[in-house]
């Protein structure tokens, strides 16, 4: 497999994973609806040990939204890069497979969170829903 690369929107941050991406999911909670500006945010699952900072980890901004959780962003252009759930997932964070560059080689698996779902938004498709964070990854 080559790397797999992405990008912050002004390019200002980059990154290389050395795997593929796995457990890609739709969330619908009001936390991620307002960190994109989106629906939903699209989070797709990476260990620390295939991800590395290409340039720009000096450009990151972070905001704890609860207390386990950390999400990371471009101080230049503001995009959304990181959910760093530390004790729920300890070697892994979920990465807005949005910024991922070309395929990512994976898709969403299903929609979680959708108790709290944007009331103007509609899923239309067949992936399975859960009201709440479906149990695992």
């Amino acid at each position: 497999m080559s790397k797999l690369t992405g990008s912050s929107l002004c390019g200002a941050v980059q990154y290389e994973i050395a795997s593929p991406l796995r457990f890609a999911r739709n969330c619908h909670c009001t936390m991620c609806r307002k960190a994109t500006g989106a629906a939903f945010a699209t989070w797709a699952y990476v260990e620390y040990r295939n991800f590395r900072w290409i340039q720009g980890n000096d450009l990151l901004g972070e905001y704890r939204s609860s207390p386990d959780v950390r999400r990371t962003f471009c101080k230049v252009c503001g995009s959304t890069l990181q959910y760093i759930a530390e004790q729920a997932f300890p070697d892994a964070f979920g990465l807005a497979l949005g910024t991922v560059d070309g395929d990512p080689g994976c898709k969403p698996m299903r929609h979680v969170m959708v108790g709290s779902k944007a009331p103007w938004f509609a899923i239309t498709d067949h992936l399975p829903q859960s009201a709440e964070a479906a149990p695992g990854k």
